[in-house]
C-alpha cells in the first residue's frame, strides 16, 4: 500500500491536557523505560542480535506482570497495547540495525583479511605478477560470458569455493582493482591508504556494535544530574569514560513522553460540534473530546475520516472498516517554548497514517480486490480441511461477513491511476557535493534518455542551495565555539534545507511524470557515513602522520568544507511524493566512485537488471 502521514493539533480543556500528560509522563513512559531496561538485561539478547529480531510475545510477557505494579496501574487498556507496540518497534529496529552492523563488520573483516598488495600476492602465490594478471584476465573473460549482473559478488563466491592460491590471488587482484586489469604499476602509498581506510571502517563498526541498547526517555533529568555529580566528584578512568560523561552532559534530553499508538482505525471516533468543528475521541479516553486544528490542505483528509465512519454507521455496518482511508493514528506531545506547566507549554499533536489509494474510486477498487482475494484464499484453505470444529466454523462465518462487507466499497471521487512504462526508470544519485542528480534510463537498451543536475532541478531556486551552505558554515563555527567552552552544542537549524528537499522531490516527481517512468530508483546508502568517515580519517593520517591531535583538527576542517545534507530526509520526501502520484519506488546500491551522472544511470540499470535475474 502507498501510505502517507498528516498531522494536526489537538485542542482540549486544561483538565483534559493535564490528565493526558500525567498518564503519558508519569505512568506510560516509565513503563516503557522499564521494559527497555529488562530487554537490555535479557539473557537472550546476544542471540536476538545475531537473528536481528525479537521472538513474538516476548515484550507482552514482560509487560503482563508490570501492569499490576502500583506505579503503572490505572492506565487505559489501549495505553498498555501502545507500550507493547512501541517497545517492540524500538527493539525490532535496534536489533535489525545490530544484525546489519554484524553483517557489514564480517564483510569488512573478510575483505581486510583478503586485501593484499601486489608484492604480498606474488610472495604468497609463488608466481610472478604477469602470471597473476593472466589468470585474472582469464577469470574475468569467463565471468563476462556468464552475463552475471554483479561480477564482484561472483568473485567473492569463487574465492570461497577454491583452495588454489593462484586463483585466489587473481581474484584479490581483480577485486582491489575494480574488476579490471590495471595498466599502471600499483602505488604503495595509495594501497596503504586504502588498507587503512578498511581498518578504520572495521574499528568504527566494532565501536557501534559495542554501543548501548535503547535506554528510554529520562523526563526527570535524573540521569543528567547523576552524571554531572559523578563528573565533578570523580576522575575518569580513561578517555572513553570521560567521553561517555561528556556525551550525556552535552546531549539535550527529551522533555516530552513517548507517544500513544492506535493501530486500529476504529479506535478513533470522529464527530462535529455545534460550530461545525471536526472533533475526535479515542478508545480509552472516551470521556474526553479533542478538537482538530489543521490547515485547509489537510482538513479534507480529516473530513474523509469522518465521512467514512458516517457512511458505515448510516448503512448499519454494511461497509468494511478495512477500506477506511485512515489506517492508524498516534497521539504525541510536541515540545514548546516558555515557562509553566508542561501540559500548557507543550502541544498535543495527532499523527494519522492514511492510504493514498483509498482516496479515489480506482485506487479503492485495487485495494478491495487484493483484500477480497486474500479473504477468499483463507476461506478456501480452511474449508479444504473438513471436519471443522465450532471455533473454525465461527471463524468462517466472520470471514464471510467481512467478504460481503468489503465487496461494498465507499463512494469516492474518480481519478485515473498513474501508468508508466516499465522499461523507463528514473535513477537518483546522491553525493556530498551535489544533493541530487537524476538520469532517465531505458532499461531495455541501457541507454540514458536525459540527465538533470541539482542546478537544473532547482532552476531559479538554485541560489537557496548556496544560502543553505553559508548557514551550515556559520552553524558549524558556533558549534565549535560552544564545544571549546564545554557548553550545549545542539543548535537547531532553519527549515531551509527541508524546503530545498521538497523542491527537489517535487521536481523529480514532475520529471518522472513527464517521461512516464515506470519507477524511481533511489540509493540504498546504509554504509555511506562509514565510507566518508574512513576516507576523511585516512586522508588526515596520510597528510599528517604521527600527530593524532593535528589529524583530528585536519579531519574536522575537511568535513566542514564538505557540503553536508540530510540524505535520508530527501529520500523520504521523494518516496512520499511518489506514493501520492502512484509511482513505484525501487532501491539499489549506489557506487561510491564515478561521475554523478554515471552513478544515476548505473543505479537505474542495476535496478532493472535485478528484476530480470532468475531466482
Amino acid at each position: 500500500m502507498s501510505q502517507n502521514a498528516i498531522q494536526c493539533r489537538l485542542i482540549a480543556p486544561e483538565t483534559t491536557r493535564r490528565q493526558q500528560w500525567q498518564l503519558m509522563a508519569e505512568k506510560n513512559t516509565p513503563l516503557i523505560n522499564e521494559l527497555l531496561k529488562q530487554l537490555a538485561e535479557h539473557p537472550e539478547l546476544e542471540t536476538w542480535k545475531r537473528k536481528g529480531k525479537i521472538p513474538p510475545g516476548t515484550v507482552k510477557n514482560l509487560c503482563q506482570p508490570l501492569r499490576t505494579c502500583p506505579q503503572y496501574i490505572n492506565q487505559p487498556g489501549r495505553f498498555y497495547s501502545s507500550v507493547i507496540s512501541l517497545a517492540e518497534y524500538i527493539y525490532r529496529s535496534w536489533l535489525k540495525l545490530q544484525r546489519r552492523l554484524i553483517f557489514r563488520l564480517n564483510g569488512q573483516q573478510r575483505w581486510l583479511q583478503m586485501l593484499k598488495s601486489d608484492e604480498e600476492l606474488v610472495a604468497e602465490s609463488g608466481r610472478s605478477l604477469k602470471e597473476i594478471e593472466a589468470k585474472a584476465s582469464e577469470a574475468l573473460d569467463r565471468l563476462n560470458r556468464e552475463e552475471n549482473p554483479s561480477i564482484s559478488n561472483r568473485l567473492f563466491d569463487l574465492y570461497d569455493e577454491t583452495e588454489d592460491i593462484l586463483i585466489r590471488s587473481a581474484i584479490v587482484y581483480l577485486l582491489k582493482n575494480g574488476c579490471k586489469i590495471r595498466q599502471k604499476p600499483e602505488d604503495p602509498k595509495k594501497f596503504a591508504r586504502r588498507r587503512r581506510k578498511t581498518e578504520i571502517r572495521v574499528k568504527r563498526l566494532q565501536e557501534k556494535l559495542n554501543g548501548k541498547a535503547p535506554q528510554g526517555r529520562d523526563l526527570t533529568g535524573e540521569k543528567w544530574l547523576n552524571t554531572l555529580f559523578t563528573a565533578t566528584s570523580q576522575v575518569p578512568q580513561d578517555e572513553a569514560q570521560a567521553k561517555s560523561w561528556q556525551d550525556i552532559l552535552l546531549t539535550k534530553s527529551k522533555l516530552v513522553p513517548y507517544p500513544i499508538v492506535y493501530e486500529s482505525n476504529e479506535d478513533l471516533t470522529w464527530s462535529k460540534n455545534e460550530r461545525g468543528r471536526l472533533c475526535v475521541k479515542f478508545n480509552g479516553l472516551s470521556d474526553h473530546t479533542f478538537q482538530i486544528y489543521c490547515d485547509r490542505r489537510q482538513l479534507k483528509i480529516f473530513n474523509r475520516f469522518y465521512e467514512d465512519q458516517q457512511i458505515k454507521k448510516a448503512s448499519k455496518n454494511s461497509h468494511s472498516s478495512a477500506l477506511f482511508t485512515l489506517r492508524s493514528a498516534t497521539i504525541a506531545w510536541q515540545e514548546g517554548k516558555g515557562k509553566g506547566e508542561p501540559w500548557n507549554v507543550n502541544r498535543l499533536i495527532l499523527y494519522c497514517t492514511f492510504d493514498n489509494l483509498l482516496l479515489t474510486t480506482e485506487g479503492t477498487e485495487v485495494v478491495r480486490q487484493e483484500k477480497a482475494e486474500a479473504i477468499a484464499n483463507t476461506l478456501t484453505k480452511i474449508k479444504e480441511k473438513g471436519d471443522l470444529n465450532q471455533k473454525q466454523q465461527a471463524f468462517i462465518r466472520r470471514k464471510e461477513t467481512s467478504l460481503s462487507r468489503i465487496n461494498n466499497p465507499f463512494p469516492r471521487p474518480s481519478r485515473p491511476l498513474y501508468k508508466g512504462k516499465s522499461n523507463i526508470l528514473l535513477g537518483v544519485a546522491i553525493r556530498l557535493d551535489k544533493p541530487a542528480t537524476v538520469a532517465i534510463v531505458d532499461g531495455a537498451t541501457d541507454k540514458a534518455i536525459a540527465y538533470l543536475s541539482t542546478k537544473q532541478l532547482l532552476g531559479k531556486n538554485y541560489h537557496l542551495l548556496n544560502r543553505k551552505r553559508q548557514q551550515q558554515h556559520i552553524l558549524s563555527h558556533q558549534r565549535n565555539v560552544a564545544q571549546r567552552h564545554h557548553a550545549n552544542n545542539k543548535f537547531g537549524e532553519s527549515e531551509l534545507g527541508q524546503y530545498i528537499d521538497r523542491l527537489l522531490a517535487k521536481a523529480i516527481i514532475q520529471l518522472a511524470k513527464d517521461y512516464r517512468v515506470g519507477s524511481i530508483v533511489v540509493p540504498y546508502m546504509e554504509d555511506t557515513r562509514e565510507i566518508i568517515q574512513a576516507e576523511v580519517q585516512a586522508r588526515a593520517e596520510a597528510k599528517i602522520p604521527g600527530c593524532i591531535e593535528k589529524q583530528k583538527e585536519y579531519a574536522k576542517k575537511y568535513r566542514t568544507n564538505i557540503h553536508k545534507w540530510s540524505y535520508g530526509r530527501l529520500i523520504d520526501l521523494i518516496k512520499a511524493q511518489a506514493a501520492k502520484a502512484g509511482i513505484v519506488i525501487e532501491e539499489s546500491k549506489q557506487s561510491i566512485r564515478g561521475d554523478p551522472k554515471k552513478q544515476a544511470k548505473e543505479i537505474a540499470v542495476c535496478a532493472y537488471r535485478d528484476r530480470i535475474v532468475p531466482f
